[in-house]
């Protein structure tokens, strides 16, 4: 492939995912409650789906630092959606786990983000979505292998 194909679908690409990424999130964020900013709720939705983590561990899946993601399960506590339970066998650890009304408020919100995108991939034929999800799947592997890379300049 010519350098100036490559250019091309570089451009097309970063043009199409900034684009993507702004109108998906502003849709997410409309079925989202009013009581949960997005990372509020990609939290519960991490919580629920491990059972239990702790800050560190939502830190390393997040790729974030920990103090960013203390000023989330803070908020969230404070809404009685998450609670904190301590390891008997090292008081430093904490565990976090979903509350009743966390669980729920989840669960709801995810019925509402599962509609809006089954609105979206319906408009696709079965073999179109499966083709996307498995490239989409294969970019994110990329860029789990890639991403201390480091250009060279």
């Amino acid at each position: 492939m010519s350098n100036n194909n490559i250019q091309q679908l570089v451009d097309r690409y970063i043009s199409v995912s900034f684009s993507v990424n702004k109108k998906a999130e502003s849709l997410v964020k409309d079925q989202i409650s009013s009581d949960l900013t997005n990372d509020q709720y990609y939290t519960l939705r991490h919580i629920h789906l491990v059972g239990s983590c702790t800050s560190t561990e939502l830190a390393t899946a997040f790729e974030v630092k920990k103090s960013a993601i203390t000023a989330i399960i803070n908020r969230t506590w404070e809404k009685g959606l998450i609670q904190r339970t301590r390891d008997e066998n090292d008081r430093r650890v904490v565990y976090l786990t979903l509350t009743d009304k966390g669980t729920e408020l989840f669960l709801r919100t995810e019925n509402r983000i599962h509609k809006l995108v089954e609105s979206f991939i319906t408009k696709f034929d079965e073999y179109e979505i499966k083709q996307f999800i498995e490239t989409y799947e294969k970019l994110n592997q990329v860029l789990i292998v890639s991403k201390d890379y480091k250009l060279e300049e």
